[in-house]
C-alpha cells in the first residue's frame, strides 16, 4: 500500500470520527434542551364551549418552560405566578422591538430594580392568545427567559396535577 493510499484511509477515519463525534454533540445537546424546556412545542387544543387548553410537563428542576412567542417572534417562557408582570430582559425587548415605557421601580428577590413599562400585542402559548398583555422590560436580566407572571397568567385558569399544569382561556 503507498504512503498516500494510507494517508487518504487515516484522513477517511479521522472524518468519520469527527463526523460521529459531531452527531453525537447534537444528540445530547437536544437532549438536554429537552430537559430544561420539555414543552418546546406546545400544541394545545380547543374543548368544549371554545376553551382554549394547553398542558405543560415540569421540567427536571420542578419549572414550568415553555416556547411560545411575543408578537411573532419565537421565546421561551418561564411561567411565575409569583410575578405581577411578564417580565422581559432588555436585549430580547430591544431584539424584538418591544417600545418602552416609563421606568418604574420593582421590588425583587435580589432587591429594588428599575424596569420599564412595554405592552405585548400578541403573545401566544400553544394554543392560547393574549392581547395587549402588560409587561415590563429588565435591564441586566441574565438569559433570554421570559417570566410569564400574572398580568398574563392572571386571566388564565390554572390546574396543576401530577407534575402537569393545565392552562385554560375561556372565551
Amino acid at each position: 500500500m503507498s504512503t498516500d493510499s494510507r494517508r487518504l484511509g487515516g484522513a477517511m477515519i479521522a472524518a468519520a470520527w469527527i463526523l460521529f463525534l459531531g452527531l453525537l454533540t447534537l444528540y445530547f445537546q437536544d437532549r438536554l434542551a429537552e430537559r430544561d424546556n420539555p414543552n418546546r412545542d406546545p400544541q394545545g387544543r380547543v374543548v368544549e364551549g371554545g376553551i382554549r387548553e394547553v398542558v405543560l410537563v415540569r421540567n427536571r428542576w420542578g419549572h414550568y418552560v415553555a416556547s411560545g412567542a411575543i408578537d411573532g417572534h419565537p421565546v421561551t417562557f418561564l411561567l411565575d405566578t409569583g410575578a405581577t408582570d411578564v417580565s422581559i430582559p432588555q436585549s430580547l425587548a430591544d431584539r424584538i422591538g418591544l417600545e418602552r415605557g416609563r421606568a418604574y421601580p420593582v421590588t425583587t428577590a435580589n432587591g429594588t430594580i428599575r424596569v420599564w413599562s412595554t405592552r405585548i400585542a400578541t403573545l401566544e402559548l400553544g394554543a392560547i392568545r393574549l392581547h395587549n398583555v402588560r409587561a415590563s422590560i429588565r435591564p441586566g436580566q441574565e438569559g433570554e427567559e421570559v417570566l410569564l407572571g400574572m398580568s398574563a397568567l392572571g386571566g388564565l385558569e390554572l390546574i396543576q396535577k401530577r407534575g402537569r399544569l393545565t392552562l385554560r382561556q375561556h372565551p
